[in-house]
């Protein structure tokens, strides 16, 4: 990873009037004590942009940008390197030079052993050229491409070979043709960046779909005779009962592909035909990512930034299933992970390790549940607890005096917007005075896939289009703000983005400051829901259509997925 000297790039933002020196020393304490990098960390808390430290590396490293989502990536070229090989070295092989020299992409221009060892490879000279991820991103969905065809075969031979032995179940769970179907599973979903993994046996056969980008995607069917020996191997790789066959299971392991390792939280459940399996993918070394990065636009992040400078008090994230609410707590905890503060968590599971942060899984087994465990965490003297998830009258109830005993408490509610929270912690038998009492601010998101930069373009609104949002609006007694858009954006589909016009995902969100307007409306005996979002509206709260709106807006995702995600 290029980094450019603490020194030199204080004295460049002391130049540019972006930071002063006292706020860079304290920051570059901190990052130092994280073991975080100081460009992320920088960009994260808003004082650069990504696009900002890219030039300042092209400039201090005298390598010009690649730049690759405007130019035209030479196949034949690619594929001079695998792409165990590309992936591993971080090098985008993409054009060629009047004089034959290899135009390369590269994630860290300045490591002349990486540089070398390509050229040793590939028996050519090459010109190195600063890559960012989105660069990288583009040449190894081109590799996808071919990976894809490859893929089918590479299953089919392994099938036919499992089938020849004629093995099952447990005996057949370490051959190698079921060890490769399962390896080559793994690995193809995560080049397709995949979440989720399902293995779904039915009448006919066995069908493997992959959730990439929140949408699933069926990717092949195959025979069901080698289904025994696939839950078999994954069972045993995820420490598993391998002849439990009615009961649902519940494991995880670690996988590695190239240099990126991955953990993987498994679920098996029992069904008609047989056992369903589920693989979450979780990229081991990922980092919480800041409020921004998540999508969160500067006016709510700091309405979130000021509550949890609050010592005691709750902030609660609501949302459906898969709508990344932990990974917007794993943000806010990155924010608050101080040397001054001592943060503890009880999660199911814990998909991130953090450091420096105290995190434990639930083990109903051994006894640790929210409610038992949240009870252990009060005394361990915690500054910020964050409990995974709200999900009975119990871990509620401690959870809320937690707040009341000076502690901020982080946790997440299954509701469909961010009001009601409010109802849904009464039914939990919290007294509405307590509520009120401890709420400091409420965020609801959902996830909605952005369009893809490669090949995105504008167009005008369709009549169809129109009117639905025109409907949206009147739904959220919004109809007097309705104005139609001129301009949409959508993506075209590409190989970049595997046709879909949308890659990656980001969130909408809106934020319910808890004012004391908003208290006193929370404890009235007669409490409403209406009267509680019209206070809500009055001062100024952006629902999540609304933010939605913003971001298609500024071509960061389509009308139509706002609309699909917010009727959902």
């Amino acid at each position: 990873m290029l980094q450019i000297p603490d020194e030199t790039l204080k004295s460049l933002l002391l130049k540019e009037g972006l930071i002063d020196a006292e706020k860079f020393d304290e920051t570059a304490k901190e990052t130092k004590r994280l073991g975080q990098n100081m460009a992320d960390v920088l960009i994260s808390q808003g004082v650069i942009t990504k696009d900002y430290w890219i030039n300042i590396l092209s400039d201090y490293f005298k390598v010009p940008l690649a730049g690759l989502n405007a130019k035209q990536i030479n196949e034949n070229l690619l594929r001079l390197l695998p792409e165990d090989v590309a992936r591993q070295r971080r090098v985008i092989l993409f054009d060629q030079e009047p004089d034959g020299t290899i135009s390369a992409a590269m994630e860290d221009p300045s490591n002349l052993e990486t540089i070398e060892f390509i050229e040793r490879y590939i028996k050519a000279k090459i010109k190195p050229y600063l890559a960012v991820d989105a660069d990288l991103n583009k040449g190894f969905m081109l590799y996808s491409q071919r990976q894809s065809e490859d893929f089918r075969k590479l299953i089919e031979t392994n099938i036919a070979e499992s089938l020849r032995l004629g093995k099952r179940g447990e005996e057949a769970a370490a051959d190698v043709p079921i060890v490769a179907i399962v390896d080559n599973l793994i690995a193809y979903a995560f080049s397709l960046r995949a979440s989720d993994i399902h293995f779904e046996i039915f009448e006919d056969g066995i069908l493997v779909r992959y959730r990439i980008d929140g949408v699933l995607r069926e990717i092949l069917r195959i025979s069901k005779d080698v289904h025994p020996a696939i839950v078999a191997r994954i069972k045993l790789l995820a420490a598993l009962k391998i002849d439990e066959h009615y009961k649902p299971q519940d494991g995880r392991f670690r996988h590695k592909i190239g240099t990126d390792i991955l953990d993987i939280r498994v679920s098996i459940i029992p069904t008609y035909y047989g056992e369903k399996v589920e693989m979450r993918l979780l990229p081991s070394t990922q980092r919480p990512l800041s409020l921004q990065e998540l999508g969160m636009f500067d006016d709510m992040a700091e309405l979130v930034g000021d509550n949890i400078k609050k010592s005691y008090g709750m902030l609660l994230v609501c949302g459906p299933t898969g709508s990344g609410k932990t990974t917007t707590l794993y943000s806010i905890l990155g924010m608050l992970n101080r040397s001054e503060v001592n943060i503890v968590t009880i999660e199911d599971p814990i998909e991130y390790d953090i450091k420096y942060i105290n995190q434990t899984q639930i083990n109903p087994v051994a006894g640790i549940t929210f409610a038992t465990g949240l009870r252990s965490i009060l005394r361990q003297d915690p500054n910020v607890i964050m409990v995974g998830e709200i999900r009975d009258e119990e871990t509620a109830s401690i959870s809320v005096q937690s707040a009341l005993t000076g502690h901020l408490v982080l946790s997440s509610l299954h509701t469909n917007d961010a009001p009601t929270v409010v109802p849904r912690l009464i039914d939990m038998k919290v007294p509405p005075f307590l509520a009120a009492a401890v709420l400091n601010a409420i965020v609801a998101q959902r996830l909605v896939r952005k369009i893809c930069t490669n090949c995105i373009y504008s167009l005008s609104p369709s009549s169809e289009l129109v009117e639905s949002l025109r409907r949206q609006m009147k739904e959220l007694d919004l109809e007097e703000q309705f104005v139609p858009p001129k301009v949409v954006y959508a993506g075209r589909g590409c190989p970049v983005c595997g046709g879909s016009g949308y890659r990656g995902r980001m969130a909408i969100f809106e934020v319910l400051n808890i004012t004391e307007q908003v208290r006193k409306i929370i404890v009235d005996p007669n409490f409403s829901l209406d009267v509680l979002k019209a206070e809500a509206r009055k001062e100024g709260m952006i629902s999540m259509f609304e933010d939605g709106l913003r971001k298609a807006e500024r071509g960061l995702t389509t009308i139509e997925e706002i609309l699909r995600v917010i009727r959902e």
